[in-house]
């Protein structure tokens, strides 16, 4: 993108992309310093209502802003030096407690960092704190964090989404400049499309799980929360890579993400499944996708129909995959090795009481679906199955990407949706993520971008590509997102702020 020239006043710093922030810092038009000053007023100002951030790191982030300062001085500054940055509070720090949301965590610290936060580290960004999540990951609208619900910045009384709905709104509220959250079955493309942001879920393998507090081992994958496209391909290019601490990261070159960006779809085949027109979508919703669905044909883009006959099954399956993976993840959390623990007579009742005391209800529920699904004699017939039909998924992936580059669907069904009003109905709840959860299905990446507005509230486009071809959604988002102006639209509490 073309470089801004005029120099921003203390209260656009907020607002201004990464890739902006890094023209601003190199000519020093403002210090790093002044950044995080700038964030951390607006933290303070809006934090009280949209509870984005679970601990506010502001003594690290102003020590991390000296020296990102200093850095610059010395002409060492990387793409990502002086950048705000929120943490989903799944990542393990040493310089703050890691939650992931829970009581039985709370308080924790971890004796290291997880590999994106050191790789962001090293490349001198700043953490702002670590950001809301539903406990463990398990949540589709934060409303299961046990320490608060966050609240939407577009408007305050519904859902940013979840699980990563903290680093979402964070980013969409000017909190911070941009966020890494995880995504199990749609954690990072669902917030995001709530809350009018940019969400990226990378392939599985591509970005370490090292230090990252496990839901669904097969499933997690870590990506970026960011304003733009651009930023999305400057901040995956921080954390991705081979990592020998995790054996699932891929050694598989990561290429210039940021040089792949193209604001052409010339020779580009899009397809578009009817397996993603569901009963229930709402029809602000459909209009909005339609419309974007013309925009990337003016943009070149050869619109193909693809058939996914096996999507229909993913939801059952994840919800047997995910909770069992989750079952035996979760079992180390005893009340003996760290975090929570209630004293007891014996140790078996230390284990009841802890875990009892220390998990909230939906995380109860995802233990017991996963232990039922392990047992003996239901093995067979509930977890095995559903990797054979998780095989069937990848394959109707692996088919369609040979007829196009890449999938485009809604990234939700719906716009986020009023606090409380699924809470009391799980399954209203899971249907949430039906659109996100194939791509950790079959282990593909993809992205939400804005695509426009329904009923005043953000509607996000899914692009899924192959495996490993990041720079290809990239391409595709970057050039949907130039020809629009949503990115550059602010949420109202924003403007009432100002006001």
């Amino acid at each position: 993108m073309d470089a801004p020239t005029a120099i921003p006043t203390p209260d656009d710093l907020t607002a201004l992309s990464a890739a902006e922030v890094r023209h601003h810092l190199d000519a020093r038009a403002f210090s790093a310093v002044e950044l995080i000053e700038a964030h951390l007023a607006r933290i303070a100002a809006l934090d009280g209502t949209l509870h984005c951030y679970i601990e506010v790191m502001a003594d690290v982030a102003r020590n991390q802003a000296q020296m990102a300062d200093e850095r610059i001085a010395r002409g060492e500054a990387a793409p990502l030096t002086g950048i705000p940055v929120a943490l989903k509070d799944v990542l393990c720090t040493v310089d703050a407690p890691t939650t992931a949301g829970s009581q039985i965590l709370r308080g924790y610290r971890s004796p290291y960092d997880a590999t994106v936060v050191a790789r962001l580290r090293d490349a001198g960004a700043v953490f702002l704190g670590k950001a809301n999540t539903d406990e463990f990951a398990m949540g589709s609208s934060t409303e299961h964090s046990s320490f608060f619900t966050t609240h939407n910045p577009w408007d305050p009384s519904r859902v940013p989404g979840g699980s990563s709905g903290g680093p979402s709104a964070a980013v969409a509220a000017g909190e911070a400049t941009l966020g890494l959250g995880s995504d199990t079955g749609g954690s990072i493309r669902q917030p995001a499309g709530f809350c009018g942001v940019v969400g990226l879920k990378p392939t599985y393998g591509r970005v370490s799980r090292y230090g990252l507090i496990a839901f669904a081992s097969s499933l997690d994958q870590i990506g970026p929360f960011t304003r733009t496209v651009e930023d999305a391909a400057i901040l995956l290019s921080a954390i991705a890579g081979h990592d020998p601490c995790d054996a699932t990261s891929a050694p598989v070159p990561v290429p210039d993400y940021r040089a792949a960006l193209r604001e052409d779809l010339r020779g580009i085949r899009i397809g578009v499944a009817e397996e993603y027109t569901v009963e229930g979508m709402e029809s602000g919703v459909q209009l909005a996708f339609d419309a974007a669905l013309r925009r990337l044909q003016d943009l070149g883009a050869e619109l193909v129909p693809v058939s996914l006959p096996h999507t229909k099954y993913a939801l059952p399956t994840y919800y047997i995959t995910a909770p069992a993976e989750a079952s035996a993840n979760l079992a180390r959390f005893d009340g003996v090795r760290f975090g929570l623990s209630v004293e007891a007579p014996t140790l078996r009742e230390t284990y009841e009481r802890t875990r009892g005391e220390g998990f909230g209800p939906e995380v109860k529920r995802r233990i017991m679906l996963g232990t039922y699904a392990l047992s003996s004699g239901y093995y067979d017939a509930y977890y095995v199955k559903a990797q054979k039909v998780r095989t069937l998924l990848k394959r109707d992936f692996d088919e369609a990407f040979e007829r196009v580059d890449a999938i485009v669907a809604p990234t939700s069904p719906t716009v986020a949706f009023p606090i409380g009003a699924r809470t009391d109905d799980p399954y209203q709840m899971y249907l949430a993520d039906i659109f996100t959860i194939p791509a950790n299905m079959a282990g593909i990446p993809g992205i939400s971008v804005p695509c426009g507005f329904a009923d005043g509230l953000p509607v996000g486009l899914q692009i899924l590509g192959r495996a490993f071809d990041e720079a290809g959604v990239l391409r595709i988002a970057h050039a949907y997102e130039r020809a629009e102006s949503w990115t550059t639209v602010r949420p109202p509490i924003i403007s009432a702020m100002a006001g």
